[in-house]
């Protein structure tokens, strides 16, 4: 269980080491409008992963 989390640490560290220069680098910019389109959606899928989680622990 330890080493299980330890190698998705590994994993998730390795890759933000790797995804965070490529974005920079790739002068990736958002608008506002753009940005807020995107964030209608956060709030609405964060209620959703909560409730599918909680199903998910009472069965």
């Amino acid at each position: 269980m330890f080493l299980t989390v330890l190698i998705i640490l590994g994993v998730l560290i390795i890759a933000l080491l790797i995804v965070v220069p490529l974005l920079e680098r790739s002068n990736f910019r958002m608008s506002n409008q753009q940005m807020s389109k995107m964030s209608r959606w956060i709030l609405p899928l964060v209620m959703l992963m909560v409730v599918i989680q909680l199903i998910m622990y009472y069965m």
